[in-house]
């Protein structure tokens, strides 16, 4: 899956384990979620985690939900869940990752 480079430009806020904001492992790196979206350190900046096309998770048979035991995350205009080092999306009634 390619990510988007889309720094974000205005953040003097350091992200960390004690930042108050809810961290989310993604691959190789660790996404900060921030007022609706998730940022990622990179290169000395802070930049937007945004996948660069949309994905489908393929064989994805778990329904993911309140209960499902998987954190939520708010991601925009919907809800990411977290699960083995990727978030997933519903979208269309299938899930994406995000």
């Amino acid at each position: 899956m390619t990510t988007l480079h889309q720094e974000h430009p205005v953040h003097e806020h350091a992200h960390g384990p004690s930042c108050g904001h809810q961290a989310v492992p993604h691959g190789d790196h660790v996404d900060y979620a921030h007022d609706g979206h998730l940022h990622a350190a990179h290169d000395g900046h802070w930049d937007e985690c945004e996948p660069g096309a949309h994905v489908t998770h393929a064989s994805h048979e778990h329904r993911h939900g309140p209960d499902c035991g998987h954190p939520a995350v708010t991601h925009g205009d919907h809800v990411d869940y977290v699960h083995d080092g990727h978030r997933h999306a519903e979208h269309d009634g299938h899930w994406d990752d995000h």
